[in-house]
């Protein structure tokens, strides 16, 4: 062979090996292989975009002949309001995606296949988590950051047409950023133990993984009102659905809803609660208790 042409397919003996990073491609898989973890967000952050348009217009049709301070309020009312409805909708998500996360290997067969590759059960499982903890909240600050974007570009066009300044309504942008990211934040480590806890019935429960979500509570509501005519259980699962508001905001009148400025966040007293650091012990015990049925489980 002329060594002209000749290839060399040795590696060259200093030449590192790359990382295989098996848990950046095992969140990839993830994400690859659930495309409504892009797609059922992207239609709620559409369904929020249209209604705040209508929102805005139909606010600003109401206020015509008002000053400018109520209008400026009136409009930034449904802008608020857009990026919590995109909250709650990637919340719905990852409830949804924990629930069939580990219970759909074992269905569709592919648990062996997954199990063949040089990947641990801790790896798989903690990229499972990784999806609801780390993933859809990043994808709703991103979809929310671009969905305000263009709401407030529309309401600097209409303000414009009828003589305001929406200048103030940037500076409420700007400062809302940070309030986004911190409720994510704060959201995201709260339902911890609510992800765990679904992750470990999607790695038990042999089939109806949705029922063993919803029935269990129902029967210690039923039987706690049965029996002893209280409501503790009821005001423990309120808590640990709407705990993180109250933990990690300061809500006063005339704010009493809604979460607009930088003084209403209290992180100290959010890192304190007990109610958050419970609950993240009993997430890593459910994801513990997940990795060890991941190993023994088989299809179903």
């Amino acid at each position: 062979m002329n060594p002209e042409y000749a290839v060399d397919t040795e590696p060259a003996a200093d030449t590192p090996l790359a990382q295989t990073r098996p848990m950046y491609w095992s969140v990839r898989r993830e994400l690859w292989e659930n495309r409504f973890l892009f797609i059922a967000p992207a239609i709620v952050s559409a369904v929020a975009l249209v209604a705040t348009f209508f929102a805005i217009a139909n606010a600003v049709l109401q206020l015509r002949g008002a000053d400018a301070a109520r209008v400026q309020a009136a409009v930034a009312l449904p802008l608020r309001s857009a990026p919590a409805t995109i909250l709650f909708g990637t919340i719905v998500v990852g409830l949804f995606y924990c629930l069939d996360a580990l219970h759909g290997e074992r269905r569709d067969r592919t648990l062996l296949f997954w199990k063949s590759l040089p990947v641990s059960d801790r790896t798989a499982v903690l990229a499972k988590a990784a999806i609801p903890l780390a993933v859809l909240p990043l994808l709703a600050y991103a979809l929310s950051v671009v969905t305000q974007v263009i709401l407030l570009i529309v309401s600097t066009l209409v303000l414009a047409g009828f003589g305001f300044s929406a200048a103030p309504l940037w500076v409420g942008f700007f400062e809302g950023l940070l309030i986004m990211l911190y409720g994510l934040i704060a959201h995201a480590l709260w339902y911890a133990p609510v992800y765990g806890w679904l992750l470990l019935l999607s790695a038990w429960a042999r089939r109806a993984v949705v029922l063993w979500a919803v029935l269990p509570p129902l029967v210690l509501l039923a039987l706690e009102r049965i029996l002893s005519r209280t409501r503790s259980f009821a005001g423990f699962l309120q808590y640990r659905a709407i705990g993180a508001m109250r933990e990690a905001f300061l809500f006063q009148p005339p704010n009493a809803e809604n979460a607009d400025r930088l003084s209403q966040l209290t992180p100290g007293r959010f890192l304190v609660s007990p109610g958050l650091w419970l609950g993240l012990l009993f997430a890593a015990l459910c994801l513990a208790a997940a990795i060890r049925l991941r190993r023994r489980r088989e299809p179903v």
